[in-house]
């Protein structure tokens, strides 16, 4: 992973050198220590706004190379447009990427960022630390196999100080932003791995890393799921040559008395399909199939990191789908841990059978106030909401409503779908308690009722994030193939409702 910059927080104060980051509105007004500079050069940035057609919309900048009068290398001017509406924590991040992508085109090291208000306007206490956040998250990049870096032999941007009127406000926003954006690192570093490289056990193993910010970590093996009666998760691994592992993380900062808040991914390393075998094309990034593994563990990262006051679940089933001569055959039936039986139609539903054994065990044992369950499940999802927006199902209105908005404000949205007893019938069989697909139609509900049967009353919801996870659209605080959907959103869920 490429080196991220370093951010520090002091008051706001008259730049003295190198690159500084100035704000304007639609109106070009700038704040008063950028009225000051602008006076020193000799009006040369009010010139520049004229000379270059400048105005102030947002996300648009200005360069203007060593102005004269000043000691600054750079000035980058970036306008915040009419500032009608009070910018939220989710624009300034993006605000930040903005930033960001400017500086990396520029070759800028070092950086000073001046947060103050256009004249006659305000920025929220908050801004500072957002902005930040949202340059961390743009300046990630996965090139831990690049032996040569495409870089032109320019110096990455390396340090960052946000120049603030509250820096201690600012401080404790960053603690948690820093926290969270940390955990979606940690989560899109985890689907760029190589299969190779990525396995159950060395999943597990990372996993087992977070033990150092007080992280319970315990692992399952596979000789611990086979006398716990998992044969559900068993079944898709059986055909691999790499045993399967589950990770089970606590994260303790709650009363002892309160019951925890539960999270659960599906961490399938690599998807062949099995015996019902994917097509070729595009085989490569069934890498991302664990997603929703990757989003709990960077998720138990951001809460253990930022000390959340809650008791917090993660479990991630670890497995391998691959189609050797002891792989399971599609018509295998298979006794999961709740004692249903499943008839596995298609070895490439194979998602649900992690989950289903994983979910039970959560439950179970646990005895969560709710289960959340993120799985890269089904076409069937990206085909309804494209790669924008993830698929909700669940059994639960408060707790759906409570995703939803944390969606929204995190810009990690959802899209909520139904579930009902039509659909579940469609994946009734003959042969035993259920079939491990419905067929073609409605394949991201038929998934989700399959994995309701095995959460008993507990509230619960399912996110489908296959078009969100991996392959997403590319945004202001997310260039690569991997976003790390999940981990701010449901940190953002925790924090708002359940601390």
């Amino acid at each position: 992973m490429a080196k991220l910059p370093s951010f520090s927080f002091s008051k706001v104060a008259t730049p003295k050198a190198g690159v500084t980051v100035l704000f304007t509105d639609d109106a070009l007004s700038l704040g008063p220590i950028g009225a000051e500079l602008d006076s020193a050069s000799g009006g040369q940035i009010a010139r520049a706004f004229k000379a270059a057609d400048f105005k102030g919309k947002a996300r648009s900048s200005l360069d203007l190379v060593a102005p004269s009068g000043l000691s600054l290398d750079r000035i980058v001017v970036v306008g915040l447009g009419k500032l009608d509406e009070v910018p939220d924590e989710q624009d300034w991040m993006k605000l930040g990427g903005v930033i960001l992508a400017k500086l990396a085109s520029l070759g800028a090291e070092a950086v000073d960022i001046l947060v103050e208000a256009p004249a006659g306007k305000e920025i929220a206490a908050d801004a500072g630390a957002a902005i930040a956040a949202g340059m961390k998250l743009r300046a990630y990049k996965f090139d831990a196999y690049m032996t040569k870096k495409d870089d032109d032999g320019a110096k990455p941007l390396s340090k960052v100080s946000v120049l603030v009127e509250d820096t201690r406000k600012a401080r404790k926003l960053w603690t948690v932003l820093d926290a969270v954006t940390d955990g979606t690192i940690l989560a899109r570093d985890l689907v760029n791995e190589p299969a190779n490289a990525l396995g159950p056990e060395e999943f597990a193993k990372r996993a087992k890393k977070l033990e150092k910010l007080g992280v319970e970590v315990e692992i399952l093996t596979d000789k611990d799921m086979k006398k716990l009666k998992m044969g559900a998760l068993l079944g898709v691994a059986q055909g691999s040559a790499r045993p399967a592992r589950m990770a089970i993380m606590r994260w303790n900062g709650g009363k002892a008395k309160d019951a925890p808040v539960a999270f659960v991914g599906k961490g399938v390393v690599f998807d062949t399909g099995g015996i019902s075998i994917k097509p070729a094309g595009g085989m490569e990034d069934m890498k991302g199939d664990m997603g929703g593994a990757a989003a709990v563990t960077g998720l138990m990262h951001a809460v253990a990191a930022r000390k959340a006051k809650v008791n917090v679940v993660g479990i991630i089933g670890l497995v391998e789908n691959m189609p050797d001569g002891l792989a399971q055959r599609p018509g295998d039936i298979v006794t999961s841990m709740s004692g249903q039986t499943i008839e596995v139609i298609n070895t490439d539903a194979e998602g649900r059978l992690v989950l289903a054994d994983a979910l039970w065990y959560c439950q179970d044992r646990f005895k969560p106030r709710f289960m959340v369950n993120l799985a890269t499940l089904t076409g069937a999802c990206i085909v309804a909401l494209g790669h924008e927006r993830a698929g909700l199902f669940s059994n639960d209105d408060d707790l759906a409503a409570a995703l939803s908005s944390a969606g929204e404000t995190t810009g990690e949205k959802l899209w909520r779908m139904p579930l009902g007893k039509e659909y579940d019938k469609l994946i009734d069989t003959k042969n035993a308690d259920m079939k491990n697909t419905g067929g073609r139609w409605a394949g991201s509900i038929t998934a989700a009722q399959f994995l309701q049967r095995f959460v008993n009353d507990v509230p619960w919801a399912h996110l489908d994030v296959a078009g969100t996870a991996m392959g997403s659209p590319k945004s202001d605080i997310s260039q690569g193939w991997a976003s790390g959907f999940g981990v701010r959103l449901l940190d953002r869920l925790i924090a708002e409702n359940y601390e």
